[in-house]
């Protein structure tokens, strides 16, 4: 892999260095204030999914078993709460609908729990109508239209749903692909698919029932990617597990550079896991290794 020494160069080195490093990359990630604790002041522990939509972010504390909840107002967070269900002993992806409801799935069960904005279980996600074979959910996404876009693993397909649960769509996975890991919605309603086996994203266009690649293999800039997202522009960031960094593509597919590298202090990654984006460019990544979240403001 032509970028594996470059990976172990920077993780030795401090924050600043690796910043002047990537300075002629088009998008830089300016370090906020990591979260470690909850309201209480009790520690995070290997977190895995992570979601924010407006002000809100909602973190998957996978290893205490709860769903975390924090207010955000520019570069600052305040804790406003946590939510705690026999339902739910082992969540390792989340995300929000525009109700506030939180949707999450359970590494244990493999069910998606909806919670309300009060914190109450409001019942498992289950497809409506005529779904042939059994449903495991690997990952979800919730559109801007509270419309549930679910990978199912087990039948090999992707899953739309509408708020009330009604299947739209039945996308069967390609002949070609690896392992579906992860995927993500942009802002045109495009679906996109992380193959993590063969280090390629795959797109499905908004009302489509096609998987078509988007980009082309990236196993020369990526070591284990497992995670998936867009913002702004239709950028699309891979969460590189076990390089433990972002590699950033544009809305075509095509490289666009890497971010951050392995290391514990702050500002690093060590095995990070789900990613989210606010719409003024703040990004928050769960940090499994470092037991925290790091939040970012991705500017260019």
């Amino acid at each position: 892999m032509r970028n594996a020494l470059k990976y172990m160069f920077f993780a030795s080195m401090s924050l600043a260095v690796v910043a002047v490093s990537h300075a002629a990359e088009p998008l830089k990630f300016k370090m906020m204030a990591p979260i470690y604790v909850d309201g209480k002041g009790a520690g995070i522990k290997q977190p895995e999914g992570v979601s924010c939509r407006g002000n809100a972010l909602v973190v998957a504390d996978t290893g205490n078993g709860r769903l975390l909840r924090y207010t955000i107002a520019g570069d600052n967070w305040t804790p406003s709460g946590e939510i705690v269900l026999p339902q739910l002993p082992f969540p390792i992806r989340v995300d929000v609908n525009s109700k506030g409801e939180i949707f999450a799935l359970d590494g244990k069960s493999r069910r998606i729990v909806r919670v309300g904005a009060s914190g109450d279980f409001l019942g498992y996600v289950v497809p409506a109508g005529d779904v042939q074979g059994a449903v495991v959910p690997r990952s979800f996404r919730i559109d801007r239209n509270d419309n549930l876009y679910l990978l199912d693993v087990y039948s090999a397909r992707v899953l739309v749903m509408d708020p009330s649960g009604k299947i739209q769509r039945e996308i069967p996975f390609p002949k070609d692909h690896g392992f579906f890991s992860d995927l993500s919605v942009d802002e045109g309603g495009n679906i996109l698919l992380l193959d993590s086996v063969g280090k390629r994203v795959f797109r499905i266009a908004k009302n489509s029932r096609e998987i078509a690649p988007l980009s082309e293999s990236l196993k020369e800039d990526v070591y284990f990617p497992a995670a998936i997202a867009t913002g702004r522009q239709g950028t699309i960031f891979l969460v590189d597990q076990n390089g433990s960094g972002i590699v950033i593509l544009g809305p075509d597919g095509s490289f666009r550079g890497r971010r951050l590298s392995m290391g514990w202090k702050d500002g690093f990654l060590r095995y990070p896991a789900q990613m989210c984006v606010t719409e003024n460019g703040t990004a928050f990544i769960a940090d499994r290794g470092n037991n925290r979240v790091d939040g970012f403001v991705v500017t260019e």
